[in-house]
């Protein structure tokens, strides 16, 4: 096994590289540059001062001598200075990233503990009325806009019955669980709805699959509980195939959380992106999709040290 996680990590080293090549080709193949924001506020219209605030910036050399630059200051554990705040970029995604994780997590352990009980109950459950009532809500979630989904809980919760505050993570002046629970509540359910409902259907399927072979009908006949079967032998192979979603969705929980974060004020990485981008801020836009990149990678490394542990039948090499 540690063979075969040193070999996985020594092969995302080039992966990586070739990510942030393709990325910074993106970033810099894009209409504007830094002076783009300073020129709507009708600054620097003179071409000579633009030049030299380009050059001041660093963005004036060849894309090849702007992209090794940043790679070998990447190397160091450098990630660059923010054009807009002239602030280390490690030092601003720092600061941001407790709120994005606490955020993250509390999704991710909302929609797992929701997503695959659904899961294995409509399986057990095939063609009930709860089957079709979760099929039919699972497909409505995953068709419904997050945004959309973002406001009318702001207006029914926020606006209309005054239970939850609209944005932020904390009231002013006030430090308890209860107010942070409160502010964290619909943000964190916009952000796992979706997922609660994708991994419902994944686990339904898997389950359904794993409760006609052989060996459960085999395990049955033995006269073991039913509740035995499912726990001990239905569902840790029927997770298998679901292990592999959930990890890739773990990192696409970052992504989607830059549209909940915008939408309640949430001061984390996603809202931090989207500033970004509206200041051409290259080194942080840069920075944040690198930590994106990375967190994709080694989910994927976790989904397969997972199956191992799920199905001894996986051997590492």
């Amino acid at each position: 096994m540690a063979r075969y996680i040193v070999k996985r990590i020594a092969q995302m080293i080039p992966l990586l590289i070739g990510i942030s090549i393709v990325i910074f080709g993106i970033i810099q193949a894009a209409p504007g540059g830094p002076e783009g924001t300073l020129l709507d506020r009708g600054m620097f219209v003179d071409p000579a001062a633009i030049d030299a605030y380009r050059a001041k910036l660093g963005v004036d050399k060849p894309l090849y001598l702007q992209y090794l630059r940043w790679a070998g200051a990447m190397l160091g554990g450098d990630m660059g200075v923010s054009f807009q705040t002239q602030r280390p970029v490690l030092d601003m995604i720092a600061e941001r990233l407790p709120d994005t994780v606490r955020l993250m997590g509390i999704s991710f352990a909302l929609a797992f503990c929701l997503a695959i009980p659904l899961g294995v109950f409509s399986a057990l459950r095939q063609y009930s009325v709860f089957d079709y009532v979760s099929t039919g809500l699972a497909f409505v979630a995953i068709a419904m806009p997050v945004f959309w989904f973002g406001l009318m809980l702001q207006y029914l919760f926020s606006v209309r019955l005054q239970w939850l505050p609209v944005a932020g993570t904390a009231t002013i002046g006030v430090d308890t669980l209860l107010d942070k629970l409160k502010h964290i509540a619909m943000p964190a359910t916009v952000l796992s709805l979706t997922y609660v409902a994708g991994w419902s259907r994944y686990m339904r399927s898997s389950m359904l699959v794993v409760l006609k072979q052989d060996y459960i009908r085999t395990a049955h006949s033995k006269g073991l509980l039913k509740k035995t079967v499912i726990v001990a032998h239905a569902l840790k192979n029927a997770g298998i195939p679901v292990v592999s979603v959930i990890t890739q969705d773990i990192a696409r929980i970052f992504s989607g959380a830059v549209i909940t974060e915008t939408i309640f004020g949430w001061p984390g990485i996603g809202r931090m992106f989207i500033q970004a981008m509206s200041a051409r801020d290259y080194p942080l836009l840069m920075g944040i999709l690198m930590m994106g990149s990375t967190m994709v990678v080694a989910f994927n490394l976790l989904a397969d040290i997972i199956y191992g542990w799920l199905d001894p039948r996986i051997s590492f090499k």
